[in-house]
């Protein structure tokens, strides 16, 4: 093969890329702001190194977040000329090593086979819990797992290591260390193991097998990995084992993108990276290359209002000012989206035709922090015609709505209109463990909550269109929906929710629902939960090239407010750039300062009672009052009974039960 030629690998450069490029020996650790060519960066500074005969090519590793990242690598290397480079996610070379050692430690033994997913395990053992704890999705207690061994913490050690950590398990932790011992046998009796099992067996064996250790090392001797700060430390042990005493590796990460530390993953890595390897060479990326310059200065305002300094410096031509939009209700809100994608389509909205010339529906995507947030929307771009997506997993192919649509095949013919709406709630309640405003439970709980409400919703909805609709007639009505979403076109306008949207881009972003309860999600209330809502925000800001629109409502199901990370955005923060803010009255900080009333006496005293009498009741928090009622309560402060009866969410037996004892809080704290 012909030799590279070093030089064209650094034509059209920036300076900073050219300095992160040219750093090819030693620890090196590149900040990556977003858009700020980081792909191109990785693959050229390989190159180089490589060109310039740093390394030779058999002796590199790239590692990679996603396998779709290792195989777009790979294929950006060998358009450079170097076919024969190895990238690779840290299981899938774990996975590697593991099968030609594992036989040698095993009596000949292979590697067990790969369990293709934890669920259909777990989801035996959740059947088996006590009470309302069967109906704990499998999702939570699975990534609880993942959790504890990306820290190599043994079932014996979970209940001190999570207390330690001030972790809160998706239930009792008694509970889930039984759910995790039985998971663990499970996998033995049936001679599997599980993806986390590659990296824990991996470390294993080169801690203990010091030949294993040399062989490994002899084959790498040149590390490169990309997205650092979603590392977490079982990953971080492993790599400092395939390391060894060497110190040729460079991390490429963005602190202000760490969006999944409830994995595990922690930025920590990247931030200390200087500290942990003393001379270390340090370039930040700075230069966007793919949003206008006031799209930026409102990321850059995000970030300021959080006290950092980092800046992204624009490169692209000036352009539209982003727009922070307030309206009267939900429907209001999606009826203006969908107005304003009519109108980047080139769609009169008569024949739905697309021109020319016009933004095309796939260069235009809607973020949400949920997937439950998605069909409304689906439902108002399918009956204005505008083609569509879901990116992830579609709503009606969650699991616990495929379940809640079986049960609803089993309702009485009989049952038509208002009555047909009350056994759809009934029998979701009892046959689901469905609370409304139920706020316990991981992510996968908090979204098995809002799917179920929502269907709920689409049902009462149903019944206020035709009040003498009956079950087949519902059922009907879910179908079509479902049909219409599995239909999605794959040149359609982007449906999905900020995680995954990560690492992707369009000309033009959507950001709705962007309210107190949802962005940030109500159960973020420490302020590391609370930063990481709003690292999720500064994604969703910087995925649009062009045009960028934020939104919120005064009303949905319940009055509303703002999202406390706009003050910031409308231009409190001393950074200059423009912002578009209508209609309605624009916000300011003491708006959002009222909105967050939870944060007061009343709302401590309320959690502390919660908690006091959950504990005295031997009965989960959320039983005694979820955290939306709580929140509800310390803003309005409700001094009598038929106050506190209006609350949504509190109910007879509730307000029975605990309805004086929350009438003296309300009226003594103060």
């Amino acid at each position: 093969m012909p030799r590279l030629d070093p030089t064209i690998l650094l034509a059209d450069l920036d300076p900073e890329q050219l300095d992160a490029v040219r750093a090819t020996s030693g620890p090196v650790v590149i900040h990556a702001g977003a858009g700020s060519g980081k792909t191109r960066v990785i693959s050229r500074r390989t190159a180089y190194a490589i060109a310039t005969e740093v390394v030779p090519a058999d002796q590199v590793l790239v590692v990679t977040f996603t396998d779709k990242a290792a195989t777009e690598m790979v294929a950006r290397l060998r358009s450079l000329g170097l076919p024969g480079v190895t990238a690779r996610t840290f299981h899938a070379h774990a996975l590697s090593q593991l099968r030609h050692f594992w036989p040698a430690g095993h009596d000949g033994a292979p590697l067990p086979d790969l369990l293709d997913s934890k669920l259909p395990i777990i989801s035996r053992l959740a059947r088996q819990l006590p009470g309302h704890y069967r109906f704990t999705p499998s999702k939570d207690l699975a990534d609880e797992i993942e959790w504890a061994k990306a820290r190599r913490i043994a079932p014996a050690a979970y209940e001190r290591e999570a207390l330690a950590a001030h972790r809160e398990p998706p239930i009792p932790a008694d509970l889930f260390v039984r759910i995790f011992i039985d998971y663990e046998r499970a996998k033995a009796r049936a001679n599997r193991i599980d993806f986390d099992d590659l990296l824990v067996e991996t470390v294993m064996l080169l801690e203990t097998n010091a030949d294993a250790a040399a062989t490994v090392r002899a084959r790498k001797s040149w590390f490169s990995v990309d997205e650092y700060q979603d590392t977490n430390p079982l990953q971080q042990r492993l790599l400092e084992l395939w390391l060894g005493d060497r110190d040729d590796l460079c991390v490429v990460g963005d602190e202000d993108q760490t969006i999944y530390t409830f994995t595990g993953a922690t930025s920590d890595y990247l931030t200390a990276f200087t500290a942990r390897h003393p001379g270390a060479r340090e370039v930040t990326l700075s230069r966007n290359y793919r949003s206008s310059p006031e799209i930026l200065a409102l990321a850059n305002r995000l970030l300021a209002s959080e006290g950092r300094r980092k800046q992204l410096v624009a490169t692209m031509p000036a352009g539209q000012a982003p727009s922070i939009r307030r309206y009267a209700d939900g429907e209001a809100e999606l009826a203006a989206i969908v107005a304003s994608i009519r109108g980047l389509i080139g769609d009169s909205g008569g024949a739905g035709a697309i021109r020319t010339g016009m933004t095309q529906p796939a260069e235009i995507a809607i973020l949400v922090r949920i997937n439950a947030q998605i069909p409304p929307i689906e439902a108002a771009l399918t009956k204005a015609r505008i083609p569509f997506r879901v990116r992830g997993q579609r709503f009606f192919e969650r699991q616990e709505v495929r379940d809640a649509l079986r049960i609803l095949k089993k309702l009485p013919e009989t049952a038509t209109g208002p009555l047909l709406a009350h056994l759809v709630e009934e029998r979701l309640i009892t046959e689901m463990g469905y609370l409304e405003g139920d706020d316990s439970g991981g992510p996968a709980a908090r979204e098995r909550t809002a799917s179920l409400a929502l269907v709920i919703e689409l049902a009462q909805a149903a019944v206020t269109v035709d009040p003498t609709i009956e079950p087949a007639g519902l059922l009907a009505d879910f179908a079509a929906r479902a049909a219409a979403e599995a239909e999605g076109s794959a040149d359609g306008v982007n449906l999905l929710t900020y995680h995954r949207a990560k690492g992707l881009e369009w000309d033009a972003v959507f950001l709705p629902q962007l309210e107190e309860g949802t962005l940030p999600i109500r159960q973020a209330n420490t302020e590391h939960e609370i930063a990481e809502e709003r690292r999720l925000l500064y994604v969703g800001l910087t995925r649009a090239r062009r045009h960028l629109e934020l939104s919120w409502a005064d009303k949905r199901d319940a009055r509303r407010r703002p999202s406390r990370f706009l003050a910031a955005l409308e231009g409190r923060a001393s950074v200059p750039g423009r912002v578009t803010v209508l209609p309605g009255a624009p916000m300011n900080a003491g708006s959002v300062r009222r909105a967050r009333d939870e944060d007061s006496p009343l709302m401590n005293a309320l959690v502390e009672w919660r908690l006091t009498s959950a504990r005295s009741d031997g009965v989960p928090a959320y039983v005694i009052a979820p955290d939306s009622l709580l929140i509800e309560i310390a803003a309005q402060r409700p001094t009598t009974i038929p106050a506190l009866r209006r609350m949504k969410g509190m109910g007879p037996s509730r307000l029975a039960r605990y309805g004086a004892e929350i009438i003296e809080i309300t009226t003594t704290v103060r």
